[in-house]
Order: structure tokens, then C-alpha cells, then sequence
């Protein structure tokens, strides 16, 4: 059985970076969680949560990456605007996947966020 959002997972054009770690992921708007990172691109990511976002909602939000041996990105959250594509309950109970396009980021968060996606 094929989930909703297969035809669109199968077209996508950036590498996704796996987050081996957590992040969790701000509306910047209410200061309020929203999820945590399942993997990210440079063009979107994924989220888990507990509540399922509305469809195509708009979102601002911030992320904090864990530095690198190149990078301090661990004082300086990136703020970016994404939009919801697809959820569907997750494989754990009580959880949601969510995939998000990047609508919005700031050349200097763009430029961070790739070099991130490069390090490691």
C-alpha cells in the first residue's frame, strides 16, 4: 500500500540529511514547539508530532543545527518559513509525520543551512 505523499517523496530534487540528533523545531510566531526533526534539505524537511499541522498552513519557524568542527550554528537558530505538503500518522502511535517546504529563508540562513548540509 502506497502512503499519500509517496509520489511526492519520489520526486524530490535535494538530498535529505537524516538528523541524528534532536532538534526541535519553534513556531517562531508563538515560541511554541511544533515538532522535531526528522530530516532536512535544503528545500524541505520532515517533522514528528504530536498534533497533524493543517493542510498547506504556512508556518514560521526556527531550527538550531548542532555545530561542527567548521561551523557554529549552535548560538544561531535559523529562521525559515515552510509549508506543510502532506502528514499521515507515524509508525509510533500518537505520532505524525509532516513534510514541509521551504517557502522562505534569509540568503545568510541559506547559506549556513547548506554549508551545514555539507559538513558532515
Amino acid at each position: 500500500m502506497t502512503s499519500p505523499h509517496d509520489e511526492k517523496f519520489n520526486k524530490r530534487r535535494a538530498q535529505r540529511k537524516r538528523a541524528t540528533f534532536t532538534a526541535i523545531v519553534t513556531d517562531a510566531i508563538s515560541d511554541q514547539p511544533i515538532g522535531h526533526l526528522g530530516n532536512l534539505s535544503s528545500t524541505g524537511m520532515l517533522l514528528i508530532s504530536t498534533e497533524a499541522p493543517r493542510s498547506d498552513a504556512i508556518y514560521q519557524v526556527n531550527l538550531t543545527l548542532p555545530s561542527t568542527s567548521r561551523l557554529l550554528l549552535q548560538s544561531q537558530p535559523l529562521e525559515i518559513g515552510i509549508q506543510e505538503q502532506w502528514h499521515e500518522p507515524a509508525a509510533t502511535p500518537g505520532k505524525i509525520w509532516a513534510g514541509y517546504r521551504i517557502v522562505a529563508i534569509t540568503d545568510a540562513d541559506a547559506s549556513r543551512l547548506e554549508s551545514w548540509l555539507a559538513s558532515t
